[in-house]
């Protein structure tokens, strides 16, 4: 009857070997998938729920039923994939296991080790019957007719762009390991928006996820119907489930067995709100936007003259103001913004600045961004680089764009060359249009400096950008190295990007506006408005036969005592 219905099989273990309650209702689901799903899926379970040791009891009851089965156990590390191997021995050499699975416990000569065992019954054989491997380590020469990879994605090696390149090519080797015909299981939480899990689908895995609250209604989409079907159907016959209880987070919980109401309230307390939607719920917006801070939506963007620009701006978010018509390359939910409301006259930029940021031959370009100082607002009129790093044809090009845009100050970043580049600038930029360059050097923590100059700046709408400028950026084929994309993907983490060389140079710019940015925007339109005022009163009474108000005109005296005295 065990060996017949894993299901019975695992009611058996808990009760009988681990000498837990009988399973719950949604253990027994996760159970039911496990067992009977198709040969590449993948399980997403609150935190607790069990998942890991669900699974060993699978291994287990799977080399019952064929003791010639090869299982590899893979992990974020050799001890995460040892511990789960352990488990499922210690299963095996139960007590409980003596009148049902004798056959499984090892003979004298068969591999022991917690990483590599064989079970009684295995016919010999160069694999071993588990075998616990670290995601890093070699899985090339394993073969397995069934592969468990459980959390190999944690924080410590998915942090960045790269590592998460490299942690998506190494677990591609599951195929490889696996037999033709066997089955690979994925058990995880995804650690971010960019996680490595997200290209499983496309990869022809099949996502299933038990959250620990019923999703809120407006939270839905952000599971893209891989929620559970019991619990689909749960929600489907009460409405009500989906209600905030007790946590505006999620609903009701979905396995009270497990969690109750005021358990899952401790743990939210514990694990905040970015936390708990990490851990418990499995949705990871809050935590991409808690870890991404620089949003397209703080942005203004319109269409900018080289020459002048409006004095005052008002930054807003309404469905008016949305730009349709470009492509949004932030997180779900980003915006790009036109003003709400322009104001003002349209006057000649205070100031303008070309920075620089240049590469030798490596990965990143040499990169450029032209900004302009107006009443309080930085705007972009000219963003984009180069591959070749400093050649004759980059340096030219360079010279050109500060001539069309009439800069004041060039500023190339002198930690490369230790001021070369602007040395060999300069014989450009005099033969076209002399300009000023004054080299600066960058220090502290690259990705903590970029956010530091830019979340200010932006978090105030005061950073303006050409709409055709992110139009152009949009056109660069390499996803990677379109500004947009950099800005919204950087985070406060060393090597958090592959390439971040345009939202460097960006936040150079930024950074250079600083001492300016205290001029309030309105002050800025009043104080001109009071100087145009007293500019037309000096020419207009000028003109006049009595000069300025209370002074009378030259040539001309005044006379005391006009009208009645009281």
């Amino acid at each position: 009857m065990l060996q017949g219905s894993f299901l019975k099989f695992l009611w058996y273990v808990w009760l009988h070997v681990l000498s837990l309650p009988e399973p719950t209702r949604v253990q027994y689901d996760i159970a039911r998938y496990l067992v009977g799903g198709p040969a590449r899926r993948f399980i997403q379970a609150f935190r607790g729920v069990g998942k890991t040791f669900i699974t060993a009891a699978y291994v287990v009851w799977r080399l019952w039923k064929n003791p010639d089965l090869k299982v590899a156990i893979v992990s974020a590390n050799e001890t995460l994939a040892s511990e789960i191997a352990g488990f499922i021995k210690q299963i095996i050499d139960s007590a409980a296991g003596d009148d049902l699975w004798p056959e499984l416990r090892a003979r004298p000569g068969q591999r022991q080790s917690t990483l590599s065992f064989d079970v009684g019954a295995a016919k010999p054989d160069k694999s071993p019957s588990v075998k616990a491997m670290s995601i890093v380590g070699q899985l090339t020469g394993s073969r397995a007719d069934l592969t468990i990879s459980d959390d190999v994605e944690v924080p410590k090696n998915s942090e960045t762009e790269t590592m998460r390149e490299k942690l998506a090519e190494k677990t591609k080797e599951y195929a490889a390991i696996t037999k033709p015909g066997g089955e690979i299981v994925y058990l995880g939480t995804p650690q971010s928006e960019q996680s490595i899990y997200r290209g499983l689908p496309e990869r022809g895995y099949e996502v299933r996820i038990w959250p620990a609250r019923y999703p809120l209604k407006a939270k839905m989409a952000n599971y893209a119907g891989a929620i559970a079907p019991m619990l689909l159907a749960d929600m489907e016959a009460d409405e009500t489930l989906q209600n905030p209880s007790g946590s505006t987070l999620g609903g009701a919980p979905t396995d009270p067995a497990r969690f109750d109401d005021l358990d899952l309230i401790e743990r939210e307390a514990d694990y905040k709100g970015a936390g708990f939607l990490l851990q418990f719920q499995l949705d990871t917006t809050l935590s991409d936007a808690e870890r991404y801070p620089l949003k397209t939506r703080d942005l203004m963007v319109l269409e900018l003259d080289r020459k002048v620009a409006p004095a005052r701006l008002v930054w807003g978010s309404g469905p008016d103001q949305v730009i349709k018509d470009v492509e949004n390359v932030g997180f779900d939910g980003d915006r790009l913004f036109r003003p709400m409301h322009i104001g003002g006259e349209f006057l000649p930029y205070q100031a303008s600045a070309m920075h620089i940021d240049p590469s030798g031959r490596g990965r990143d370009r040499t990169t450029y961004a032209v900004t302009k100082f107006l009443a309080g607002y930085v705007f972009l009129t000219a963003w984009g680089g180069f591959k070749d790093g400093y050649g004759d044809d980059t340096l030219a090009a360079l010279a050109q764009i500060s001539a069309d845009h009439k800069v004041d100050v060039i500023v190339p970043e002198d930690n490369f060359g230790d001021g070369m580049f602007g040395k060999l600038l300069e014989t450009h930029v005099n033969r076209i249009r002399p300009a000023g360059i004054q080299g600066m050097r960058a220090h502290g923590m690259k990705e903590e400096r970029i956010i530091r100059s830019l979340e200010p700046l932006m978090r105030q709408h005061r950073l303006v950008v050409d709409l055709e400028v992110l139009r152009e950026d949009l056109r660069t084929q390499e996803t990677t190295h379109r500004g947009l994309f950099q800005l919204t993907h950087m985070q406060a983490v060393r090597g958090a990007l592959k390439h971040d060389d345009k939202v460097d140079v960006l936040a150079m710019a930024a950074a250079h506006w600083s001492d300016y940015l205290n001029a309030d925007a309105i002050k800025a339109e009043g104080d001109r408005k009071a100087k145009a005022e007293a500019e037309w009163e000096r020419r207009f009474f000028a003109s006049q036969v009595m000069g300025s108000i209370g002074k009378p005109a030259r040539g001309v005296r005044g006379r005391r005592g006009m009208g009645r005295r009281r």
